[in-house]
């Protein structure tokens, strides 16, 4: 085993678990990405005639047949490995031979990874707007079935106004629309092309063309100056993050509500059998818990948004290696947004509103007496709100 740093000292197994970390872990993800990182890297120094053509065809391949290998099974990372990037590359080199050790030229594990993460990110920014949509498509089919149901709208937590079951859907949509629009505008961040500006200082006297992978990769720019790189370290990460946190709030809402509604004294909705749980003591129950889990995953969403940037929020310009540490609550977030989006939208298919049980209180039309009152007696908006409020205030 030869990580991308050896120099062939020696080191202590207990320094190797710690700074390692869970990265060997993390990173099964990041293989495909680092794999068309590396092959935009390849092409390029070919084309630079930094590296033959051949060597070019034979790392490419071998690329390629790995990340196929990683899919079904025949290998994986391990603590020895430290992470994806000397995984595959000392099992390419071990595949086709010197072609392997040729690869590296002109960049380092720094943009490396931050290219391996920005393609994740671009990837996990656009499914997630799926997702966000498929979850829309739920709630348009609630209202459908069951918009004209009358809810009372509620501010202090009293009767307050009348709603709808259609109108309570509009809220959350329009906030999942916005969610939406906010993944689409991350891209703003993570859509530039770190690979060539290595330790994040360039590669002075090698000519790379960084404007060839920023086509191959399909980035919409180069990062430019090259120390930009490692300072925008965080930045993409903690914009998802942030758009997931917003998202996951509205998430928590809606759950909220529903959990409210599903009391026994509410009883203003019926969840699907299928999605609640039951009692190890009371025979009688069935539970909520998938609404209770999606309410309080909004706290991790802001934590890991926390830690994000608390990470990056004090460090040096450069490259430092505490960076390594925005993984696991990058990580983390992402994909406890991708189970709540897509458990919520199939909880929603089986939410079915009780119209015999929702009532609302004759005070609940006052507002709407006042306005009748100003539209047919011409009376001053506030002198008709005060003869409205004497009825309920005798």
């Amino acid at each position: 085993m030869s990580r991308l740093w050896e120099k062939g000292l020696p080191l202590d197994e207990r320094v190797l678990r710690y700074t390692a970390g869970e990265d060997h872990l993390l990173d099964a993800r990041l293989v495909p990405h680092d794999v068309r990182g590396s092959i935009a890297h390849a092409e390029m120094l070919a084309a630079q005639d930094l590296i033959s053509h051949d060597d070019c065809h034979a790392i490419c391949d071998g690329l390629r047949a790995l990340e196929a290998g990683f899919e079904a099974g025949d290998w994986e990372i391990s603590l020895e490995d430290e992470d994806v990037h000397t995984a595959l590359e000392s099992r390419l080199t071990a595949n086709i031979g010197e072609a392997g050790g040729r690869l590296h030229l002109g960049r380092s594990r720094n943009d490396q990874v931050l290219t391996a993460l920005r393609l994740y990110l671009r990837d996990v920014a656009l499914d997630l707007v799926g997702r966000i949509e498929h979850l829309r498509v739920s709630i348009a089919h609630l209202a459908e079935r069951q918009g004209e149901v009358e809810l009372p709208g509620y501010t202090h937590m009293q009767h307050a106004m009348p709603s709808s079951v259609a109108l309570w859907c509009g809220g959350f949509d329009e906030g999942f629309a916005d969610a939406v629009t906010g993944m689409q505008a991350v891209q703003r961040r993570i859509n530039k092309n770190p690979l060539g500006s290595a330790a994040g200082y360039g590669t002075p006297g090698l000519p790379l063309d960084r404007e060839f992978t920023t086509r191959r990769l399909g980035f919409a720019a180069t990062q430019e100056p090259v120390t930009a790189a490692q300072l925008s370290r965080g930045k993409a990460e903690s914009a998802l993050l942030f758009e997931i946190a917003l998202m996951m709030h509205d998430l928590s809402r809606m759950a909220s509500d529903l959990l409210l509604f599903y009391t026994q004294e509410f009883a203003y909705i019926s969840l699907a059998a299928e999605v609640t749980t039951g009692s190890s003591i009371m025979p009688q129950k069935r539970n909520p818990d998938v609404l209770e889990l999606l309410r309080a995953a909004a706290a991790t969403s802001q934590a890991c948004l926390d830690e994000t940037m608390l990470i990056t929020a004090k460090l040096p310009s450069g490259y430092h290696r505490d960076l390594q540490r925005l993984k696991p609550p990058v990580f983390r977030s992402i994909d406890l947004a991708v189970e709540s989006v897509d458990i919520m939208a199939y909880l929603l298919e089986g939410v079915r509103f009780l119209p015999e049980n929702i009532e609302l209180d004759d005070g609940i039309f006052a507002t709407a007496e006042a306005y009748r009152l100003v539209s047919e007696q011409g009376l001053p908006f506030r002198e008709a709100y005060r003869k409205v409020a004497a009825r309920y205030t005798k």
